[in-house]
């Protein structure tokens, strides 16, 4: 068990953080480990991963005058995020391309490429890019997206899926730039196989991986779901950490697909087709390790297929994590595990529910004995049949009081953010006045200034802005071209027009676009903090753990 007097979670950095605090790679930090003898000592994490005082770490960086330049790699990441502004993950790759011999898919910035060559010339190809990717791995942290999977998470599902053996497969059908795919079992002697939708994640998690000598990893493009470009592969191990919130994810194209063994999954449950998809792709044996949204664990709506997976126990453990390990939310996530049968009788007949949500964020992940229990399977198969561990294992240790703070703090930037995000519109000059000469995006298309490799078409020129097409897009004249006699809605819009404009006009209307998009993205995320906050009150205040603060007399 971890040492419960040591510095909170929340001083205590990890070797690439101190990296990123000093400007310099992780590999500078690790020769500085060697080197110094004076180099501040472990203070929590493992021995793989091991976590240091923020308080020593900076008075050490101090006293051996490190930090102190503006670093080539600080100077890289900084015109990268110029040239690049919101497609990050484009310009990594293009990198991960140039430095590996590979024709980059656009034109790299010029500064961008001698910053690069001079790195690289300085040090190797594969650190230049860990140093990046750790970078950017920081900034989604900080920022709230759920672009990549965080660090902290990555943290428990290897720590969760233990030792595999030599020559297992792992295969991750949504694996982003292979943060999670990379990260888990041994270093060799593993065959990875990966997916995503975003071609350049694919190909980032490809060169990453070849970059650092690693032959076992091929990750590909294309959506999962709809074009599962390894139907045959049964793995040893399925790690998964899928999009959450999703409704338009193919069910109407799948509603007969056979990896639906526990049923149909409703639209508005795309984490449980993402998780029934995994268990398709294990072998007898093999398991899943999903990571979940909280509310999967109870929603109505997904309730039969729930069922279904308890009845053939096939559901062997339940962890709900600390609130704050996901990197665009501090809302709890749960790690699902499922195990395929080898035979009728390996089948479980209880669940392991573990309950972490009172531990800090960087904490333990042993859990004390109070925070597991073993449910029977016939206890699980009520009318909700609820899978929260909250509900069976009793955390002794959790903190509502703290817990509630903390997502009342969140909702409050959440709430602030909101009001920055909604743009500044002023009156145009009549309903209809942009519906001067239009240009249809299959003309686009065939004119190749429009891409269709993502889930949502986007600009293939300089010519043409992608907040800009996508937000006309789902104007109301071409929803209503896109959507079918029945109902269905494409979202690549093949059929939507949209105005002719120059690009500098493109990218106003774009730029307005765009922060309508991230508005709507915090408005789910505020939904979610605060049914999750109303939740905590209620059982907080039902169980005594919290009680309404005193009136005040006059």
């Amino acid at each position: 068990m971890a040492d419960r007097s040591t510095a909170p979670s929340a001083s205590l950095v990890s070797g690439s953080e101190i990296a990123r605090l000093a400007g310099v790679t992780r590999a500078a930090v690790s020769n500085w480990r060697r080197r110094y003898e004076d180099f501040p000592r472990p203070r929590g994490g493992g021995t793989g991963s091991p976590l240091y005082a923020l308080v020593e770490v900076q008075a050490w960086l101090e006293k051996q005058h490190k930090g102190q330049d503006v670093t080539g790699e600080v100077r890289l990441w900084q015109a990268l995020r110029a040239a690049c502004g919101k497609e990050m993950v484009t310009g990594l790759a293009d990198i991960a391309r140039h430095v590996a011999g590979v024709q980059p898919t656009g034109v790299l910035a010029r500064e961008v490429v001698q910053l690069v060559d001079a790195l690289v010339a300085a040090d190797s190809a594969s650190e230049v890019m860990a140093g990046l990717v750790g970078r950017f791995v920081d900034s989604t942290r900080r920022s709230g997206s759920d672009q990549v999977t965080s660090e902290r998470i990555v943290r428990a599902v290897c720590h969760f899926a233990g030792s595999l053996e030599a020559g297992s497969t792992v295969f991750d059908p949504a694996c982003g730039i292979g943060t999670l795919l990379l990260a888990v079992g041994p270093a060799q002697g593993l065959t990875r196989i990966g997916q995503d939708i975003d071609p350049h994640s694919a190909s980032l998690a490809q060169l990453r991986a070849e970059l650092g000598g690693r032959t076992d990893v091929t990750a590909v493009d294309g959506d999962s779901l709809r074009a599962d470009r390894w139907p045959k592969l049964k793995a040893d191990l399925v790690v998964c950490d899928p999009p959450v919130g999703v409704t338009d994810w193919g069910r109407e194209t799948l509603l007969l697909d056979a990896r639906w063994e526990l049923g149909t999954p409703p639209r508005a449950e795309g984490e449980l087709a993402w998780l029934q998809h995994a268990y398709a792709h294990t072998r007898p044996g093999g398991r899943v390790l999903m990571v979940m949204p909280a509310s999967v664990a109870y929603r109505k709506a997904g309730r039969r297929i729930r069922a279904e997976l308890i009845r053939r126990g096939l559901l062997t453990q339940v962890v709900a994590l600390p609130a704050g390990v996901a990197s665009s939310h501090a809302l709890p996530v749960h790690l699902w595990q499922l195990t395929r049968p080898r035979t009728p009788q390996d089948a479980v007949s209880a669940v392991r529910m573990v309950d972490l949500t009172g531990n800090g964020v960087d904490g333990s992940l042993e859990p004390e004995p109070a925070q597991v229990a073993g449910v029977p399977l016939i206890e699980l198969l009520d009318d909700a049949v609820d899978l929260t561990p909250g509900r069976y294992a009793a955390a002794s240790d959790r903190d509502y009081s703290a817990e509630y703070a903390a997502l009342r703090e969140q909702l409050e930037v959440q709430m602030g953010l909101l009001s920055t995000l909604l743009p500044d519109l002023t009156p145009g000059q009549r309903p209809g006045s942009l519906d001067g000469p239009m240009v249809s995006v299959a003309e686009l298309a065939r004119a190749g200034l429009v891409e269709y490799s993502n889930a949502e078409p986007v600009s293939a020129s300089e010519q043409l802005d992608t907040d800009y097409l996508r937000g006309f897009l789902r104007s109301a004249a071409n929803v209503r071209r896109s959507t079918s006699a029945s109902g269905t809605y494409r979202a690549d819009g093949r059929g939507a027009r949209i105005p002719q404009l120059d690009i500098e006009e493109q990218r106003r209307y774009g730029k307005a676009f765009g922060a309508l998009q991230e508005f709507e993205e915090r408005m789910r995320a505020v939904a979610e903090l605060s049914r999750q906050a109303a939740d905590l009150a209620r059982d907080g205040l039902g169980n005594g753990a919290l009680s309404p603060p005193p009136e005040e007399t006059s």
